[in-house]
């Protein structure tokens, strides 16, 4: 899984659609939410899975084309860094090669029980991070 970004298919529902007929902005962050989600599962130990929790601390969103209900789009996920209990990633999301939206994020990953703050095993976070 490393060096490679994380495919995320998105399906655009009715209710994504706002008054101009594109996908309302807000439904950006659901689609980034959800990506980096399944890429936590999908990469992560089941263990591993038990026990944390993510939260999405910050997003920075750069629009670049809109969206539209028939449009066929994928997420892709990238872990840029890890750094205690956070994660930084980036979220580009396409329509074939058009970038629609490009996304920075900080998450930050919580013990399931506690819901404080927790650091990932390295052996979890080298599953993420690109090789050097």
């Amino acid at each position: 899984m490393n060096n490679q970004a994380f495919h995320h298919p998105i399906g655009i529902q009715a209710e994504d659609i706002d008054h101009m007929g594109h996908v309302n902005n807000s439904v950006y962050l659901k689609w980034v939410q959800e990506a980096v989600v399944e890429f936590w599962e999908k990469v992560a130990p089941p263990e591993a899975v038990a026990k944390h929790l993510w939260i999405a601390l910050s997003h920075e969103i750069k629009y670049r084309r809109p969206t539209f209900l028939d449009d066929l789009v994928v997420a892709d996920v990238i872990a840029e860094r890890v750094e205690g209990a956070k994660a930084f990633f980036t979220t580009v999301i396409k329509r074939g090669e058009v970038v629609l939206a490009e996304v920075k994020s900080q998450w930050c990953c919580l013990d399931a029980v506690t819901h404080r703050p927790a650091r990932l095993a390295r052996d979890v976070a080298a599953r993420f991070l690109p090789k050097d």
